[in-house]
């Protein structure tokens, strides 16, 4: 029987499965956010109330919730990396056309077309690809380094809007720049992935045979020790599934709202230039990245997955709750870091728990069903905050609600089954 060097297994997995998936990512999560910076220029630009932005932000996930599950589904029967193209494309030309919106009922259209272009996205990462390539030890790991690109888009993207959003080319302002730039790689790498990108360990030339068998049969023997076998019906009404929704509902509505709105927060306590705070940001998004890699390494290496999920969220409600009071710019940044590290933290730990008691169909289905409870709370978060700043005029009462909705998820988080 050959051997196989895992250290070399993995390198090449990284390569040619995790690095594709990762830069995709990237640009999925830079077409989603770059909205929160183009809010700094466009709000005034077409005289767009809170309110207005916060709806048209929230919107997105409506359209991304009614397609979530199917888009899943049939993902996992038919040809996930070629849906993994569909999505790319067609998200890159609604996002190009978010460039020469000029009312609100524009804005609402396209944001919602945009979440339907979007829809299912991640569902077939978390379900569909990583599990084919990664054994359920390894995917919180896996699922960790993939998911830094949420910080690295951001790393990378919040300098970029605040430098584009103080320029004008070709009778375009910034805020529409920012559009046309960030749609254009998700044109060309949409493509792109179909060719570079496999969904099966056995079709592959880079993988020498005896690691196509090694990987063959461990994740053979994983659906053998799974034991009960799920129908998509049975997932969907799965009691543990159905937690998994309502904690990811309450992480999700802080998460997106931290991260549509904490730079005009920023803004308007500070009075910082754009380019100030697209660097300033790059701070918090760095730190998250480091500890959600930590916390995805130290849960593949013990195993333990609740609390490694449940701390992260009790600082986030810290930075969330306890930083929208402090008027200082230099100490809220403090705490604008605790909740970044909060919310990205538990996300390599998060997606590998669904796998490790589903499979196939069931799976995809599942986490398109808890991913689309989360993205219910991506409306609310937004929407929330933008209704509660024009009637306050201040974004303390809402970040309180929010930090009370993460610390509740942190503690429901310590009540998930330890084995399924």
């Amino acid at each position: 029987m050959n051997t196989i060097n895992i250290a070399t297994l993995n390198k090449k997995r990284y390569l040619h499965v995790l690095l594709p998936l990762f830069v995709s990512s990237i640009i999925a999560y830079l077409d989603r956010v770059n909205i929160a910076y183009a809010a700094l220029t466009m709000n005034k630009d077409l005289g767009f109330s809170a309110e207005i932005f916060g709806m048209g932000a929230g919107i997105f996930f409506v359209g991304y919730i009614l397609f979530e599950i199917p888009g899943a589904i049939i993902a996992e029967k038919w040809n996930p990396k070629g849906w993994l193209m569909r999505i790319m494309i067609t998200w890159g030309i609604v996002s190009f056309f978010m460039a020469f919106i000029t009312k609100p009922w524009h804005f609402y259209l396209l944001r919602f077309l945009l979440g339907t272009a979007e829809a299912s996205f991640y569902p077939v990462l978390y379900a569909s690809m990583i599990p084919r390539w990664f054994t359920p030890e390894e995917r919180p790991k896996a699922i960790a380094l993939m998911l830094t690109s949420l910080q690295v888009s951001a790393i990378i993207g919040s300098p970029l809007a605040g430098f584009l959003l103080d320029i004008s080319v070709f009778g375009l302002k910034g805020w529409q720049l920012l559009f046309v730039c960030e749609a254009i790689p998700a044109l060309l790498f949409g493509i792109l992935l179909y060719f570079i990108l496999s969904n099966d360990p056995q079709q592959v030339t880079w993988l020498t045979d005896a690691e196509k068998k090694y990987l063959s049969d461990t994740l053979s023997h994983e659906l053998k020790q799974k034991g009960q076998h799920y129908t998509v019906w049975q997932a969907l009404k799965d009691n543990e599934v159905l937690k998994l929704a309502l904690i990811y509902f309450l992480w999700i509505t802080g998460f997106w709202g931290f991260n549509y709105w904490m730079p005009t927060v920023i803004k308007e306590l500070s009075g910082w230039s754009n380019i100030a705070i697209g660097l300033l940001f790059a701070i918090p998004m760095t730190l998250s990245l480091i500890i959600m890699v930590y916390i995805g390494h130290s849960s593949s290496k013990t195993g333990e997955k609740r609390l490694h999920g449940a701390l992260p969220l009790v600082i986030a409600s810290i930075g969330l709750g306890v930083g929208v009071f402090i008027k200082d710019p230099a100490v809220n940044m403090i705490f604008v870091c605790l909740a970044a590290i909060g919310v990205f933290g538990p996300f390599g730990v998060w997606w590998s728990y669904p796998t490790t008691f589903l499979s196939g169909a069931a799976a995809a289905g599942a986490i398109g069903l808890i991913n689309s409870s989360g993205n219910i709370g991506g409306y609310v978060g937004p929407y929330l905050i933008g209704i509660i700043k024009d009637i306050t005029n201040s974004f303390e009462v809402s970040f309180v609600i929010l930090a009370c909705m993460v610390l509740t998820s942190g503690i429901m988080m310590l009540t998930l089954k330890k084995k399924v």
